[in-house]
């Protein structure tokens, strides 16, 4: 610690962690006001015929109308056959309808690199060896 201070780290609970939340939030709004709801999650699930989970994805739109997406999960026996584009299509509409503006995501690139480009994305920023020998990508796509 410096100086005549005396600090404490302690571990958060879900009401510190809020707290974190509100002091971000009140902070970046002063700068640049929110144009909706702080988080609107997007989640679906796809089924198979036999009602089993084959495939999903969880995001959400954030205050300044940005889809995140954070995980776009395929099971492997039905991955190349459009279920993951059909999947992310929908999402993104769903986005739009929401009012969504733009869409953004990281993979690594022994996961979808050349999934999302396939789909429209741009790579905007990478990481080398993160995890060790592999890159971890950022893309983005403008929705409308």
């Amino acid at each position: 610690m410096t100086g005549d201070q005396d600090f404490k780290i302690e571990v958060c609970t879900p009401e510190n962690a809020q707290r974190i939340v509100d002091g971000i939030n009140e902070y970046n709004f002063l700068k640049v006001p929110a144009l909706s709801e702080n988080w609107k999650p997007l989640e679906f699930i796809v089924k198979n015929e036999h009602g089993l989970e084959i495939a999903g994805v969880l995001g959400g739109i954030d205050c300044y109308l940005g889809l995140e997406i954070n995980i776009l999960w395929v099971k492997e026996e039905y991955r190349t056959k459009g279920l993951g584009s059909t999947l992310l299509k929908h999402m993104e509409t769903v986005a739009v309808e929401n009012g969504a503006t733009i869409a953004v995501l990281d993979t690594f690139d022994f996961q979808a690199e050349g999934f999302y480009l396939k789909n429209g994305y741009k790579i905007i920023g990478e990481i080398k060896d993160y995890p060790k020998n592999y890159r971890r990508i950022y893309l983005t796509k403008k929705l409308i």
